[in-house]
C-alpha cells in the first residue's frame, strides 16, 4: 500500500510545471525595451492581472518576473532583465498552442508596454 502511495506522489509531482521548467523551453516571446525592469514591470502587471487574476510580481536580481500559474503550475512566465539600454523581455509559456483563458491579452500586455 505504501509503494503505490509513494508511486502515486511521484506521479502527481511529475504533472507539475515550475518557474524553472517554463525557463528550460524555449520563449514564446523574445522581445526588447528601453524601459527599466521596474517600469516595463508595473507597465505590464496591471494588464496580466485584468486578464488572469491569479498573476504575480516578484522582484529578482536582475529585475523583475511576472508569473500566472494555476493548479500548481505555471503557465506564463515574463522574466524581465536590466540591460545596458533598458530590459531585456522573455516570455515563456507552459503551452504556447493553446488557447488559454487570457492567453492574447497577455501576449497583447507584453508587445503594448514596449
Amino acid at each position: 500500500m505504501k509503494l503505490i502511495l509513494g508511486v502515486l506522489a511521484v506521479a502527481l509531482l511529475a504533472g507539475c510545471v515550475g518557474p524553472g521548467d517554463l525557463a528550460k523551453n524555449d520563449p514564446s516571446l523574445k522581445l526588447s525595451t528601453k524601459k527599466d525592469p521596474k517600469s516595463y514591470a508595473l507597465c505590464v502587471f496591471p494588464k496580466w492581472q485584468d486578464a488572469r487574476t491569479d498573476s504575480t510580481m516578484a522582484e529578482t536580481e536582475s529585475g523583475y518576473r511576472l508569473l500566472v500559474a494555476s493548479n500548481n503550475m505555471a503557465d506564463e512566465m515574463l522574466d524581465i532583465r536590466k540591460t545596458s539600454t533598458g530590459s531585456s523581455v522573455t516570455l515563456h509559456q507552459r503551452m504556447a498552442w493553446s488557447m488559454m483563458p487570457g492567453r492574447s491579452s497577455i501576449e497583447s500586455a507584453v508587445k503594448s508596454c514596449l
